[in-house]
C-alpha cells in the first residue's frame, strides 16, 4: 500500500494490519495509556484556547485600566495571533528534531511566562510583549495531534480522538468567554491572565510527566535559514492583511511594500530549500497536491466562513437599526455560544466519520452544509428572527466548527510525509491564520463597499455573506484536488 503523499515507499504494518511509520522514534511511551495521554493533550489544548478566546470579554476592562484606545488593545490581540501563526510554521518541525514532548512542554512553559507578563502589565507595550510570548503556543493543537497519531494508529480510533482534541480549538463550549467576562468584571483584567497562567502551568506539568517522547528519525537538524525566510514571508503577508483590514484608513504604500517583501522572501526561501541538505520543507513536497491543495482549501474555507460567524453575524445581531439590537452579551448567547457547543459536540463524531467514510467526502459534506447554512441566513435575514439566528448558528457550528474544521486539521496530520511529519501541520496552522486574516479583510471590505444609504437595510451584511458563499464554493472545488489519505482511512 502506498502513502497518499505521492511516495512509492510502502507503509509497513504490524501483525494486526495497522499501518506503522518506520520513521518514528519513540521513547518510553510505547505502552502509554491513551486515556492518560489524551488527558495531558487536552489540558494543553485547553490552555491554548484560553489564550485565544478568554480575553475577548475583558478587552474593554483592559482599555479602561491601562487608559488605552480600542485600536491599541486591538493591536495586542493582532500581535498574539500573528505570533501564533509564525511559531506554527516551524515549532512542529522542531518537535520532530528535538522531541515533541520536550517542545510542547517548553511552549506551555513560555505561554505561562507570557501570561504572567501580561497579568503584571502596567502599560500597552508590556501587555504587547506578554501577548507575543503567549503566541509561542500557536502550534499546540497540531503538535498534540501528531503526538496522538504516534500512539494511536487504528484509523477509526484516531479519527474519534482527533475530533475530541480539535473540537476544543473551536471554543470550550463558550465557557471560556463567559469565565473571562466574569473575572474581568469582578476581579479586573489581570485575573484573566492569572487564570490562563495557572492552566498553562498545569498543562506543562501534565505534558512533561504523562506523555511519551517521540521524534522523526530522519530529522536531525533544523533549517534555520529556511525558518527565517519563511517567517519573514508569512509575517509580512499577515501584517499586510491586518493593515488592509483598516480599509480607507489603511496605509496602502506600506501594504504594497509588505507584499513585495513577502514575494522576495518566499523566492529566497524556495531557493534555500532546494540547496539545503536538511530543508524545513522539501520543495518536492510543496509541489504535491497533498500539500498545496490542502493549504489552499484551508485558506479558502477560513476566508469564506470565519468573518461571517465571528464578525458579520454578531455585528448584525447587535445592530440596532439593520439587525436585532442585542447587547454584546445577548449576541454571544444567541450566536457564539451555541456555535461553539455544536462544534464541540460534533467534533468526535466527524473525526470518526472521516476515518470510516473518507476524509474528503466528510470535508465536502461539512463545506456544503456551511454554504447551505449561510444561504439560509441570507434568505431569512429580513425576518429579524432570534430563533432563526440561533438555528443558523447551531448549523454553522455543526457543519464548519464540528466537521470542516476538524477534517482540515486532520488532513494536515495524515497527509504529511513520514520523513517530515511536522511540516504540513505547521503550514496548515499558518493557513488557518492566513484565512482568518483574509476573511476579515475581504468580507468586511465587501460589506463596507455595499453599505446602503438607508441604515435600516441589511444589504451590507448580505453582500459580505454572499462573498463568503462564493469563496466557500471555491473551497469545495479545491477540496476535490486533495488526495485520499489511504493509511488514515479504515478499510471497508
Amino acid at each position: 500500500m502506498t502513502t497518499s503523499t505521492g511516495s512509492d515507499v510502502s507503509t509497513p504494518q504490524d501483525p494486526t494490519g495497522t499501518p506503522q511509520d518506520p520513521t518514528e522514534i519513540k521513547g518510553g511511551g510505547s505502552g502509554v495509556r491513551v486515556g492518560v495521554l489524551l488527558t495531558a493533550l487536552l489540558a494543553a489544548c485547553f490552555a491554548f484556547q484560553l489564550n485565544a478566546s478568554m480575553l475577548s470579554p475583558a478587552l474593554k476592562s483592559i482599555e479602561d485600566t491601562l487608559g488605552a484606545s480600542s485600536a491599541e488593545i486591538g493591536l495586542t490581540q493582532t500581535a498574539f495571533f500573528t505570533s501564533a501563526a509564525l511559531f506554527s510554521l516551524f515549532l512542529p518541525r522542531l518537535g520532530d528534531v528535538l522531541g515533541r514532548r520536550k517542545v510542547l512542554a517548553g511552549m506551555l512553559a513560555l505561554m505561562t511566562v507570557g501570561c504572567v507578563v501580561a497579568a503584571l502589565a502596567t502599560s500597552v507595550p508590556m501587555l504587547f510583549a506578554g501577548r507575543v510570548i503567549q503566541g509561542v503556543s500557536g502550534p499546540v493543537v497540531p503538535l498534540c495531534l501528531i503526538m496522538l497519531r504516534v500512539e494511536v494508529r487504528e484509523p477509526k480510533r484516531y479519527g474519534t480522538l482527533l475530533g475530541v482534541i480539535t473540537a476544543v480549538n473551536g471554543g470550550i463550549a463558550g465557557v471560556d468567554s463567559l469565565a473571562g467576562g466574569y473575572l474581568a468584571d469582578n476581579h479586573g483584567f489581570p485575573s484573566v491572565f492569572w487564570a490562563m497562567a495557572i492552566v498553562a502551568a498545569l498543562a506543562a506539568v501534565l505534558v512533561a510527566t504523562l506523555t511519551p517522547e517521540s521524534r522523526a528519525a530522519a530529522a536531525t537538524r533544523m533549517d534555520w535559514p529556511g525558518v527565517a525566510l519563511l517567517v519573514v514571508s508569512v509575517g509580512s503577508l499577515l501584517i499586510a492583511l491586518n493593515e488592509a483590514g483598516k480599509l480607507a484608513a489603511a496605509n496602502w504604500p506600506l501594504i504594497a511594500g509588505l507584499v513585495i517583501v513577502t514575494a522576495v522572501a518566499f523566492a529566497l526561501f524556495w531557493r534555500t530549500e532546494n540547496r539545503s541538505g536538511h530543508p524545513l520543507v522539501a520543495t518536492r513536497h510543496l509541489k504535491q497536491r497533498a500539500t498545496w491543495a490542502t493549504l489552499l482549501t484551508t485558506v479558502l474555507t477560513m476566508t469564506g466562513v470565519f468573518a461571517v460567524m465571528n464578525g458579520l453575524i454578531p455585528a448584525f445581531a447587535q445592530d440596532a437599526q439593520a439587525g436585532l439590537g442585542m447587547t454584546a452579551e445577548q449576541s454571544a448567547w444567541w450566536t457564539l455560544t451555541p456555535y461553539a457547543l455544536a462544534g464541540l459536540a460534533m467534533g468526535p463524531v466527524a473525526g470518526r466519520l472521516a476515518a470510516t467514510f473518507g476524509y474528503g467526502r466528510i470535508l465536502r459534506l461539512g463545506l456544503i452544509g456551511s454554504v447551505a447554512t449561510v444561504v439560509l441566513m441570507l434568505v431569512t435575514i429580513d425576518d429579524h428572527s432570534r430563533v432563526l439566528l440561533l438555528a443558523a448558528s447551531l448549523l454553522v457550528g455543526v457543519t464548519y466548527a464540528g466537521v470542516a474544521n476538524i477534517v482540515l486539521n486532520g488532513l494536515g496530520i495524515v497527509l504529511s510525509p513520514n520523513e517530515n511529519p511536522g511540516f504540513l501541520p505547521g503550514l496548515n496552522a499558518g493557513a488557518f491564520n492566513l484565512g482568518a486574516g483574509l476573511s476579515f479583510a475581504v468580507l468586511f471590505a465587501v460589506k463596507t463597499a455595499a453599505l446602503p444609504a438607508d441604515p435600516s437595510s441589511p444589504s451590507g451584511y448580505v453582500a459580505g455573506m454572499i462573498a463568503g458563499v462564493v469563496i466557500m464554493a471555491a473551497a469545495i472545488a479545491t477540496s476535490f484536488l486533495i488526495p485520499k489519505p489511504v493509511t488514515a482511512e479504515a478499510r471497508r
